[in-house]
């Protein structure tokens, strides 16, 4: 539900996602750019580019989608056929919803993949999540079906292309007067544009192990490993309690071994 309706009822948590690599288990851009685009030397140029400080992910993202001239919607079927989900992702999803905790999508992806993918993935109660992210439009005179025929329409002007930070605000400007009762903000995500989102929030829960990283798999949404959202809108744990853990865990081993972040 869009603001300021997710503040209704005064949740105890609100739960913002990143969503490719963290409710999925690929990244379904870098899917797409690597078999579809131009390949996946170019487009880990381009991160270490942005990783660098060379180029925006706003610049880098759109050389990323323009070397893809399948038709949006074949895109979108190869990406059903690929892109898995997290395999935790369902039950938290449920379980959010049992206990009236808002969960919003916000991505730096485009509305039309994202979702597909969450029907399939999720089911039709996926239909209910909120998402903020940018959006997949036809390029003048054609159909997103034509060859070439779409790009994506950047949801503002910032560098990221969609500045997460920028959704969550009023959301963190609302709950400040709300005293101690007030709805916690979490946020999980595993990438560059998630940064900005992360500073808004009361505690970032990191993927861990996506990818080519080292460190091996865990996911946010473990019921078994990462728990700490729930246990922090039961009331069983405070945001200092986990993000001192978190900070601890860090310390000693080099990254928190239940995937925490840290407070903003």
């Amino acid at each position: 539900m869009p603001f300021p309706d997710a503040l209704k009822g005064n949740p105890k948590c609100i739960f913002f996602t990143d969503f490719d690599g963290t409710i999925t288990l690929q990244d379904s851009n870098d899917y797409i750019t690597d078999n579809l685009g131009f390949g996946q030397a170019r487009r880990k140029q381009l991160n270490a580019d942005c990783l660098d400080g060379r180029a925006t992910f706003r610049e880098i993202f759109t050389e990323m989608l323009a070397s893809i001239s399948t038709p949006l919607p074949a895109c979108i079927d190869t990406l059903l056929a690929h892109i898995t989900l997290d395999p935790h992702f369902t039950t938290f999803f449920h379980w959010a919803r049992a206990h009236d905790i808002p969960v919003i999508v916000l991505s730096s992806g485009m509305r039309p993949i994202i979702r597909a993918l969450l029907a399939k993935l999720v089911g039709d109660e996926a239909s209910t999540i909120e998402i903020i992210c940018n959006e997949a439009v036809p390029r003048p005179g054609k159909r997103v079906d034509d060859p070439s025929g779409w790009t994506i329409q950047f949801h503002d002007d910032s560098g990221f292309g969609h500045d997460k930070s920028l959704a969550i605000r009023p959301y963190r400007e609302a709950v400040q007067g709300m005293g101690e009762d007030r709805p916690v903000l979490l946020f999980a995500g595993d990438g560059v544009s998630d940064l900005s989102a992360a500073r808004e929030t009361d505690l970032l829960f990191a993927k861990r192990g996506r990818g080519e990283s080292a460190v091996s798999f865990l996911s946010v949404w473990d019921m078994g490993a990462n728990w700490d959202s729930v246990q922090i809108c039961e009331g069983k744990t405070s945001v200092k309690e986990v993000a001192k853990e978190g900070a601890e865990e860090v310390k000693e081993n080099g990254h928190a071994d239940k995937g925490k972040g840290t407070m903003k």
